[in-house]
């Protein structure tokens, strides 16, 4: 003979604490964001003036173009961009092929400078995450960033 047994519920309180430290945890989950390709954009707070991020943003990637490659002897990785707590905001692969390396250096430079100072004016904050170089190599062709966790070792002009 089956007698039902008496179900134990947890009290409105404890549920309302389970239900909020779900929704913490899940908050926390979000994905992770993709290697930054040539196409990618790191953010402009201002995007007048021939020395703004944004402007110097599309200028690396006129410099870096279509990264075209033989061979992984002409892909490389080089860092762009600031996060307001230091560091790059992402990788961009590059082809020494095509590319003028001084001049995508400079730029690359005066960008990430351009993005300190927008961090600082604008009080703006970031994720603090250290974005590690994932190298780049040849693939059909074109130099784009290899996988994040590939294992091969970043071949960096940084």
């Amino acid at each position: 003979m089956n007698t039902p047994r008496p179900v134990n519920r947890p009290s409105p309180l404890s549920a309302a604490v389970i239900a909020a430290l779900l929704a913490l945890a899940t908050s926390a989950c979000g994905s992770a964001p993709a290697a930054a390709a040539p196409e990618a954009k790191p953010m402009s707070n201002n995007s007048s003036g021939k020395n703004s991020s944004q402007a110097l943003w599309q200028q690396i990637q006129a410099e870096i173009g279509d990264a075209a490659c033989d061979g992984p002897q002409h892909c490389h990785s080089i860092a762009v961009g600031a996060k307001a707590c230091g560091g790059p905001d992402a990788y961009l692969a590059w082809s020494s092929k095509r590319s003028n390396e001084a001049k995508l250096r400079a730029l690359v430079a005066a960008h990430a400078q351009a993005r300190k100072d927008e961090n600082a004016s604008s009080g703006m904050v970031s994720d603090c995450r250290m974005v590690t170089d994932p190298g780049a190599s040849c693939q059909a062709g074109r130099c784009v960033l290899q996988p994040q966790g590939a294992g091969a070792a970043p071949k960096s002009a940084e």
